[in-house]
């Protein structure tokens, strides 16, 4: 790590900031968590109003279209918060699939006021000791608990656009931003679109795959990736002293042709350089790595804030 950025938990982590780079579609009717359940890597049949689910819609050769953090508002509405760049795309591939169901689908982004919600805010709107995706209704507001970061919780705040802000001091964005790195927990962007499936991002150890639920688009793939040992790619943590861009290909030093991962997601670290979530091949995870080229801008892996699951 960059010898001038202190240490995690010396930087403030506290405050609220509104989520503008992320947005959210509805899909209402009776069916709209059975139409979910077989379309996302996650089980929505069992979903209650307590619990939300990070999820992935994937091509059928198992590759991740997009992420997203799911959950009910009510019996007959579930709403998927994800990356605005990729809720259109998003929006129409599932369109495409409704047919029959009792599901009707929409961008309602400009329904809600998405906030995030950092150390104190966060433990102010969430009782202590719930898991990462447990779900509580405050008003007219869900918060999500999300993976902590460095320690800190934080949470997921949606309610109707009219609504107050919730309680707690301004922070800034690029703040969330990185806490979002931090916590391990991908979310999926344009520029990595189809580049990963679910395991290569960690996502069966961070709740975003239920292997006991019926089929979907891609859950070949990511069976086999899972239970014949296929997998050769995981998401790792890591530090770089100068900006990466998401999407840039990761090279070890000793071999300038072939790739050995990429940057998923990326951040500014208040202490200094940048913090970023790199999907890598585990085999190269023991030597030196670069950002760009192999005397690119060197990366150094620091420990993941979750363990991977061993068992399903």
């Amino acid at each position: 790590m960059n010898d001038k950025q202190p240490a995690p938990s010396t930087l403030p982590r506290d405050g609220v900031t509104p989520l503008n780079h992320l947005g959210v579609i509805r899909v209402a009717g009776e069916d709209a968590a059975k139409f979910l359940h077989g379309q996302l890597t996650q089980d929505f049949a069992l979903l209650d109003e307590q619990h939300a689910r990070l999820a992935a819609l994937l091509t059928a050769k198992g590759r991740m279209l997009a992420s997203c953090i799911a959950f009910k508002r009510s019996d007959a509405e579930v709403l998927l918060v994800c990356a605005r760049d990729l809720l259109a795309p998003t929006l129409k591939r599932l369109s495409m699939f409704v047919l029959r169901a009792k599901a009707r689908l929409s961008d309602a982004s400009g329904d809600y006021a998405l906030y995030g919600l950092l150390g104190d805010a966060a433990r102010a709107a969430l009782p202590e000791g719930d898991e990462p995706w447990a779900k509580a209704d405050l008003g007219d507001a869900s918060v999500v608990r999300l993976y902590p970061a460095d320690g800190q919780p934080r949470a997921l705040w949606l309610a109707p656009a009219a609504s107050p802000a919730p309680a707690g001091a301004p922070t800034s964005e690029a703040l969330w931003l990185w806490s979002e790195v931090r916590s391990g927990v991908a979310t999926l962007t344009a520029p990595v679109v189809e580049a990963f499936v679910p395991q290569m991002l960690n996502y069966e150890s961070v709740g975003g795959v239920n292997f006991k639920k019926g089929c979907y688009p891609g859950q070949e793939v990511v069976a086999r990736s899972q239970f014949r040992g296929t997998l050769k790619r995981r998401a790792y943590l890591a530090h770089a002293p100068a900006p990466v861009a998401v999407g840039a290909e990761v090279f070890a030093q000793d071999d300038a042709e072939q790739p050995v991962g990429l940057v998923v997601q990326a951040a500014a670290a208040p202490g200094g350089g940048v913090d970023a979530l790199v999907s890598l091949q585990i085999a190269a995870t023991a030597g030196a790595l670069q950002v760009g080229a192999a005397q690119g801008v060197p990366l150094t892996l620091l420990p993941l804030p979750y363990a991977l699951l061993e068992d399903i």
